[in-house]
């Protein structure tokens, strides 16, 4: 039996996207009043890492927990992935035990593999292309804080990162626009730019991009894999922090957002990340576990 998998936005439609988000600030106002439902009771989701992680695995965990489910982490240690088993078996046999699988490892051509041949929905948990995940959950924060976020202006300030061409993505499904700030060398890939058009606009100076931006938001310079290059980025990007003072080009009412884990002092000021009055990244954190709730709620088809 077919099932819809959730590898990038590009898998559902805007009108899902939105079904999704706006469902997701249901689950999280049920949540605080102790009301949430618990419809994936005997239901398990599988997950898979590659790649470490605090907030993925306690939202997916914890999400899956709260709607009756249960969990199994799996590490590199766990499976027989890390043995040299083909990607296509693991995904054949492992579909065949749990409901749901959410996958964050490195190459996204190995979700795309996995996801082929499993025969229950995948989620990409993040991969070096893509972290379709945190933009759920960034737009939901987006959407409580200021409303819809079609037609306003996002500001992008950091490296070129699988979070930023996600964002390129997400101007597209939800009809924003994207400015992007990043030094020379250090942009999105070739073809998410492409495919994006005048909806997405490249800068060198991170104070042009943040012009009357609505919502600004970064990542660590160095990712995950490229700790070598530490040195050379804290140079290439030492100019790109955002402080109070970038944020005062920003809309009056703009709102900073950063998916964690946060530098302070390197691509954010300790001082802004702690204004509650700007800084809504402890609601974006937390919206991770409720757009997840959301979406999984979505692929196994309840409601």
């Amino acid at each position: 039996m077919s099932c819809r998998h959730f590898l990038s936005l590009d898998d559902l439609s805007t009108e899902e996207l939105n079904h999704v988000i706006a469902h997701a600030s249901e689950l999280r106002t049920l949540h605080r009043e102790g009301k949430g439902p618990r419809p994936l009771t005997g239901k398990v989701l599988g997950m898979i890492f590659e790649k470490s992680s605090t907030r993925t695995r306690v939202s997916f965990e914890a999400g899956m927990a709260q709607l009756g489910g249960s969990a199994i982490f799996l590490s590199p240690r766990d499976t027989q992935l890390g043995r040299g088993e083909p990607i296509e078996d693991t995904a054949r046999v492992l579909s065949r035990m749990v409901d749901i699988v959410m996958i964050r490892t490195f190459a996204h051509e190995g979700l795309e593999r996995f996801a082929q041949y499993s025969s229950v929905p995948v989620i990409n948990a993040l991969t070096d292309k893509l972290h379709p995940c945190q933009l759920l959950a960034d737009v939901q924060t987006f959407t409580e804080h200021r409303g819809p976020i079609a037609g306003k202006t996002v500001a992008w300030v950091g490296d070129g990162n699988n979070m930023c061409q996600s964002y390129i993505n997400a101007a597209l499904k939800f009809g924003f626009t994207l400015h992007i700030a990043c030094p020379p060398g250090y942009e999105p890939n070739a073809e998410f730019l492409a495919n994006a058009g005048n909806q997405v606009q490249i800068f060198n100076d991170p104070t042009a991009a943040v012009a009357g931006a609505h919502m600004v938001t970064t990542d660590v310079w160095a990712s995950m894999g490229q700790e070598e290059e530490q040195q050379i980025r804290m140079r290439a990007f030492k100019d790109f922090k955002v402080d109070h003072a970038l944020m005062a080009k920003a809309a009056s009412d703009a709102i900073f957002l950063h998916c964690l884990p946060a530098h302070r002092e390197e691509e954010v000021s300790a001082e802004l990340l702690e204004d509650p009055h700007i800084s809504k990244v402890w609601d974006q954190a937390e919206n991770r576990m409720h757009a997840q709730k959301a979406l999984m709620l979505f692929l196994l088809g309840s409601r």
